[in-house]
């Protein structure tokens, strides 16, 4: 998934930013109202962990504009305001969650899987597509119960693509949830994952759709 985070104290922003992208997170970190709002503007995010107390404004004013949209994003509130008022107030508002800091970073992610979840239309954290399972609580990949050790680009797209079974996923799509606003990638990167991917997963899995994208097999045949 594509995450913004809006969090203006910097060994915060700094530390969970690096929590998140090695949990497979593309994560774009800004610290204020005026670098967050051109990113929710467009439709190249995917969920938003939102502080509230920002050096230029409340950040209600943005989770009031996310709930505007036409596709309103998933917000996530992470905020020391801890009294009732404020948790009832940013609900009301729209928020999807409310966590109130300091927070257990385990319990930041669950939440995150649960909102993910929703995302994707996905009802649980194990993924199932034939022999292969990919359980996102635990972070692991096995074929036929054998455990895989995928480097974490190769878990995050073969995440994206197992979170879309049904549905092709293009290349500039899957470069989206790999890949940090503004980092570098060469043009054949994805094509270079897929590759060594289909050397640690059964035969036939990843299909090539030419000019189109990529989808999952989900039965021995090779077939969508």
């Amino acid at each position: 998934m594509r995450l913004l985070l809006v969090e203006d104290d910097v060994i915060v922003n700094e530390g969970l930013s690096r929590t998140l992208a090695h949990e497979g997170y593309a994560v774009e970190s800004v610290t204020c109202l005026a670098e967050a709002r051109p990113m929710v503007a467009h439709d190249d995010v995917d969920l938003v962990i939102l502080d509230l107390g920002l050096p230029d404004g409340d950040g209600l004013s943005l989770l009031t504009d996310i709930k505007r949209r036409a596709k309103p994003l998933p917000v996530l509130i992470l905020t020391a305001r801890d009294s009732l008022d404020d948790k009832i107030q940013g609900l009301d508002l729209g928020a999807d969650d409310y966590l109130v800091k300091p927070f257990a970073v385990d319990e930041l992610l669950a939440r995150l899987r649960v909102l993910g979840r929703r995302v994707t239309g996905v009802a649980s954290s194990v993924l199932q597509c034939g022999s292969v399972q990919m359980d996102l609580g635990a972070h692991q990949v096995s074929v036929d119960g054998a455990l895989l050790n995928l480097p974490r680009k190769e878990y995050m797209l073969l995440k994206a693509l197992m979170e879309n079974q049904s549905r092709v996923q293009s290349k500039e799509q899957l470069e989206q949830k790999l890949y940090q606003w503004g980092e570098e990638l060469g043009s054949n990167a994805i094509e270079v994952h897929i590759h060594h991917l289909r050397k640690k997963l059964p035969a036939k899995m990843i299909k090539t759709l030419r000019g189109i994208g990529y989808v999952l097999a989900t039965n021995e045949g090779g077939e969508p």
